[in-house]
């Protein structure tokens, strides 16, 4: 297979794309760490504390991701030099490498996300077991009036 310099270099965009993603994935997270906190401080609820241990796993495995994702830019900015310098067979195995550090990279988002739907659907439970205590309570639901 023949790698030129411009091979690594057509990552780029989606590289850049993917850490700016990431960053944002964390940066929303953070804020909703801070916001469960506040929350749990005055409630002390347990589906909060379920929040709160879901969030700690998906910050380590968003920090993961950027450490490897960075690694594969690094990776292939390497790979250019390489073979910059007519070290081609160097070259193409820092690039091989550093496409299977964006494939780790792409499959810990893929855990995230589920981990994400998961963390939601607590929520949901929770919204649930809320309506159905209420209901349950002898309230009757509110119904739209008729125009």
């Amino acid at each position: 297979m023949q790698i030129t310099l411009t091979t690594p270099a057509l990552l780029f965009p989606a590289l850049s794309l993917m850490l700016l993603a990431y960053t944002n994935r964390f940066l929303a997270l953070a804020n909703r760490v801070r916001t469960l906190k506040s929350q749990y401080q005055t409630t002390h609820s347990a589906h909060l504390m379920k929040q709160i241990q879901s969030l700690r796993r998906r910050l380590v495995i968003i920090r993961n991701m950027q450490a490897v994702g960075s690694a594969g830019m690094f990776g292939c900015v390497l790979a250019m030099f390489l073979l910059f310098a007519d070290q081609v067979k160097a070259g193409q195995a820092v690039f091989g490498g550093s496409l299977i550090a964006l494939l780790v990279s792409l499959a810990m988002s893929l855990r995230e996300i589920l981990i994400s739907v998961d963390a939601l659907n607590i929520e949901l439970d929770d919204l649930e077991n809320d309506e159905e205590r209420r209901l349950a309570g002898g309230a009757s639901p509110t119904l739209p009036e008729e125009a």
